[in-house]
């Protein structure tokens, strides 16, 4: 009898301290591509939400919570995806971090609308935010955003007045593509090539010599790292002499490390790039992942720590744990760096969850991408 009452107690003992360790902890779930196609992408995210953790529960967690981060694997599948947020919702996560991969986000964002449950992503395509859903919201601005910004460069710097245009069929590239030709379109230049090509191809010989053929002055590539890593380095084969310009990957450290000297000249405007080491912020993260993970960051690592700080910042104003305040809270918000420094730049979002914040124009240099130009936010 004595042994059982010891016992019943060390177990009532060990569960309420259980307990306690778990009210001391914020659950969040990051559900990203760790493997398949996306996983440069997917792994990179993955990495800068653990500095942001790091740094925030150095810094007294959220509302006094450490963040207990969860991972999940999507395996760069949207079905899959749609499984991983609901098993993180289903092991109570308050907010989910990812996905990516724009056809992947555009099938799990539902489950998470349908739970409350705050979404950061790091998807580009236009219709992301176009969808109603009060609870995602961008690391970094849509194409219908970011792809504008290249107007300029196209009519004024390279004096373009054929155009062609190199994409991948997914929700991503053909979001990019079409608002890359309205915009030629509007602006009175020719689109003189159209070349599409599958998420995963290999072989991109035909497609450049298209546009090689197609007497274009420039060439739009809006892929993912990997294609367009092959892209590049076809393109330099065949000697594909006129400018490479893309938006948000066509610069990226994993698309340089993959082509080597292809990469050379390529220009993309992106949302934020780590190479943007005149901005303390920025090159504070930058040292801090190079130390960790001896590999430099890509722009989807700085997606994913500033939405994880965005997390901690906004659910601190709202004062609770509550998906509805927070997507609430949300609505037309700006984050300035003076106040909250680790958002790197001054950062808005609007009522859909699209992001505004200033942007870069990047140019691969002996192997490095540097930044050449800003462009305001918009």
């Amino acid at each position: 009898m004595y042994r059982r009452t010891i016992l019943a107690v060390t177990t009532a003992i060990f569960a309420a301290m259980g307990a306690a360790q778990a009210q001391q902890a914020v659950k969040i779930g990051m559900v990203a591509e760790l493997s398949g196609a996306g996983a440069p992408a997917g792994t990179n995210w993955r990495d800068g939400i653990k500095i942001a953790v790091e740094e925030i529960n150095a810094d007294g967690g959220i509302l006094g919570k450490q963040v207990d981060v969860h991972e999940y694997d999507t395996q760069t599948d949207p079905q899959v995806s749609r499984a991983m947020v609901q098993k993180a919702i289903d092991e109570g996560a308050y907010a989910i971090l990812g996905t990516i991969y724009s056809g992947s986000t555009l099938v799990n964002m539902l489950v998470a609308q349908q739970n409350e449950i705050p979404q950061f992503v790091g998807s580009e395509a236009p219709t992301i935010v176009q969808k109603g859903n009060p609870f995602v919201f961008r690391t970094s601005s849509g194409a219908q955003k970011g792809v504008p910004a290249l107007v300029p460069y196209f009519i004024d710097t390279l004096k373009a007045k054929k155009v062609g245009i190199a994409w991948v069929n997914n929700e991503f590239g053909k979001g990019g593509r079409d608002v890359f030709a309205a915009e030629m379109e509007k602006a009175g230049v020719e689109v003189v090539a159209d070349v599409p090509s599958e998420q995963g191809a290999t072989d991109y010989a035909a497609d450049v010599s298209k546009l090689k053929e197609s007497g274009a002055d420039a060439v739009f590539v809006y892929m993912n790292q990997e294609e367009s890593a092959r892209f590049l380095i076809e393109a330099k084969k065949q000697g594909l002499s006129i400018p490479l310009v893309g938006e948000v990957t066509l610069t990226e450290a994993k698309v340089i490390e993959l082509a080597g000297n292809a990469a050379e000249g390529a220009i993309a405007h992106v949302g934020v790039t780590a190479t943007a080491t005149d901005i303390p912020g920025i090159a504070e993260f930058n040292e801090k992942f190079v130390a960790k993970f001896n590999r430099n960051p890509t722009h989807d690592a700085i997606k994913g720590y500033v939405g994880t700080w965005a997390t901690k910042y906004v659910t601190e104003m709202v004062g609770e744990f509550s998906g509805a305040k927070f997507a609430e809270k949300m609505k037309n918000l700006c984050l300035n760096v003076a106040e909250h420094p680790r958002m790197l730049l001054d950062t808005c979002w609007d009522e859909a969850g699209e992001m505004s914040r200033p942007s870069f124009m990047v140019q691969v240099k002996d192997g490095k991408p540097v930044v050449i130009g800003t462009a305001a936010a918009n």
